[in-house]
């Protein structure tokens, strides 16, 4: 199966990327936690890692300095380095 990526940041063109493999579990592995400092994305983010430590889940917290523009890279190298799989917010 294919699927085609969509960068909204500024893509001039569609690049066909494969996703990468979802993990089957999250147990033993560390979450991100990215809002995006968008009006109310933290309150989202706030319930998703109530609900994971819950599981036992363990979870790192990361903010984007504004909405308005991609995540710095020293942001998003940080947040590669520290964890696994990352949970973005989105909301208003």
């Amino acid at each position: 199966m294919s699927n085609v990526l969509m960068d909204p940041t500024s893509e001039l063109s569609s690049e066909h990327r494969e996703p990468l493999p979802r993990p089957s579990s999250l147990e033993g592995l560390t979450v991100g936690l990215l809002d995006i400092s968008k009006a109310r994305g933290d309150v989202f983010i706030d319930r998703i890692e109530d609900l994971m430590v819950q599981r036992g889940i363990s979870t790192r917290r990361y903010k984007k300095p504004t909405f308005t523009r991609i995540a710095p890279v020293e942001l998003t190298q940080q947040i590669a380095t520290e964890c696994d799989v990352v949970v973005e917010s989105l909301a208003d």
